[in-house]
């Protein structure tokens, strides 16, 4: 998948979450709860970004670990929306689909650039 693909869907992604917030019931706990979803789904677009703009291939890596930590963080908002019984899991299920998707991506990306394998732009800017 190439990089403006992938950009694009994880922004798609935070847009689908804000969607789900903005659609939850007026309850307290679906309020917190979703301003927890709202902050982790939306910074996965936003951290991806942010490392395609790495410095460096450690830098890449790392920030793509901040990715996929924001969107395991984001599962776990959407499963405890499922089991408090705010949402049904139906409603969800793509949605949760998607993000296992995105961690399975960036996964596999961090154990390229890890194998430093792929030519990042970093490393044709500072050449070894």
């Amino acid at each position: 998948m190439q990089k403006q693909d992938f950009a694009k869907r994880t922004m798609q992604f935070g847009l689908r979450i804000i969607r789900v917030v903005e659609s939850l019931p007026n309850l307290q706990t679906a309020r917190v709860i979703g301003n927890q979803l709202l902050r982790a789904g939306t910074a996965v677009g936003a951290n991806y970004r942010s490392a395609l703009r790495g410095r460096s291939r450690a830098d890449f890596v790392a920030k793509m670990g901040i990715v996929e930590e924001e969107c395991d963080e984001a599962l776990y908002w959407m499963q405890m929306l499922i089991e408090a019984g705010i949402v049904k899991a139906s409603r969800l299920s793509e949605l949760l689909r998607e993000a296992n998707e995105i961690i399975a991506i960036v996964v596999s990306s961090i154990r390229t650039a890890r194998a430093g394998k792929g030519s990042p732009k970093s490393d044709l800017r500072n050449p070894k």
